[in-house]
């Protein structure tokens, strides 16, 4: 214990003799595990964000859809030849599948224009078209005010329930209920006020909507439209069943062979959480590899810079080992160098790490969590680096002759 003290106190000694020097060749290591830690950060940050935007849709909703939902790349051209989901397509749902409770169809135009008669938002606001269950079955909630009824949908009636970032834009401290937004020109009398829930992974606004009846929505937008059927099971433990319910009865109306793939998505949160893990799986691989190349980069560095320090203090050896230092005694000396240079290096990166984490959570309002099995691996691929590199100067230093390296000047 006693050797190792002295070694680490030397070791210091060093470093502090070149700082400056030191620094520099410490740069690699930082440079990879500040990278890693920011990645890292940002992954779970949005892991987190991720399972919690979806808890909101409901423990036992799930979706039906003509498109795939996720995070991966997909063949559109594919998916496009799909036939379309429909309101008929919805009903048959509810009439046939014991397990669901309720069908909520719905739809979405994205970046479009709301206006009052003096205000008007910027072309980003996303219009629903939804019938008479969609909150049911897509987790939203009306703060105050009222959802649009059954007889409102089939009647096609120009009533809105709209999002607090829409009411807050064109109603600034005022109750939007009862007055009327124009949308594409067409005038709507507000309802409703949904409660706030926030963004969508720390990015899209999920208060930036309209809800229009579906009816009204297809004048607008048009009726040849593949709809989005959010599905409520009437018990969180038959979601399962529900959706192997839903699943045969779309594959019968479709007329899907035994032998052929669906032409349909049935998406749940578990589904999307899957996909989502395995983008971050990919991310993580690929940041280890930026990482690992930092390291080997700033691995040569200390290999570089302890071969300067074994020459430079080769008549020190020389010395230590003439009064009796045996070989491990100077190997674990310049061995402890080489790791602890490179602990240094980690430990700034991990600083830098926490750092850029926090600026992006502080400046940017994204989710960053660093989580602590990185910190840990991150410091312990930087000391195996360390000792890595070092174990070669060490060695040369400890296989020194002393007469001769008493000579040296």
């Amino acid at each position: 214990m006693r050797a190792f003290l002295d070694n680490l106190r030397l070791a210091f000694g060093t470093f502090l003799g070149n700082p400056l020097r030191s620094l520099l060749t410490l740069l690699g290591i930082v440079i990879g595990v500040t990278t890693v830690i920011t990645m890292m950060a940002l992954i779970e940050g949005l892991r987190i964000k991720v399972n919690r935007d979806l808890s909101q849709l409901g423990a036992n909703t799930f979706q039906a859809t003509k498109w795939p939902s996720g995070f991966g790349r997909f063949n559109w051209q594919k998916y496009a030849k799909r036939p379309d989901l429909t309101v008929d397509d919805a009903r048959a749902i509810v009439e046939s599948c014991p397990s669901v409770r309720a069908v909520g169809p719905a739809d979405d135009e994205g970046g479009q224009k709301v206006a009052t008669s003096s205000t008007e938002t910027r072309p980003s606001v996303r219009i629903t078209g939804a019938t008479a269950e969609y909150p049911e079955t897509s987790g939203i909630t009306v703060a105050f005010g009222r959802f649009f009824t059954e007889t409102e949908v089939v009647d096609g009636r120009n009533v809105a329930v709209v999002g607090v970032d829409v009411s807050e834009a064109l109603f600034p401290g005022v109750d939007p209920i009862n007055h009327e937004i124009r949308i594409k020109g067409r005038p709507f009398t507000i309802i409703g006020v949904l409660q706030r829930r926030g963004s969508f992974l720390g990015m899209m606004s999920m208060d930036n909507l309209v809800i229009t009846p579906l009816p009204t929505f297809m004048l607008l937008y048009g009726k040849k439209r593949s709809l989005d059927l959010n599905i409520q099971a009437r018990d969180p433990e038959l979601v399962s069943k529900a959706q192997d319910e839903v699943s045969n009865l779309l594959r019968r109306r479709r007329g899907v062979g035994p032998q052929e793939e669906d032409n349909f998505e049935v998406v749940t949160n578990e589904s999307m959480t899957d996909s989502f893990n395995q983008l971050s799986q990919v991310i993580t691989i690929a940041g280890f590899g930026v990482c690992l190349l930092s390291l080997v980069v700033g691995g040569i560095g200390i290999l570089n810079i302890m071969l300067v320090s074994v020459t430079e203090r080769t008549k020190e050896i020389g010395i230590r080992k003439a009064l009796g230092a045996r070989k491990r005694r100077i190997l674990g000396q310049f061995a402890t160098e080489a790791v602890m240079l490179a602990l240094v290096g980690g430990a700034i990166g991990v600083g830098l790490g926490f750092g850029l984490a926090f600026l992006g959570r502080w400046m940017l309002g994204f989710p960053t969590e660093v989580p602590p099995w990185a910190v840990a691996l991150s410091l312990g691929m930087s000391s195996g680096v360390g000792l890595l590199f070092g174990i070669y100067p060490a060695a040369r230093a400890a296989k020194l002759d002393p007469v001769e390296a008493m000579r040296s000047e």
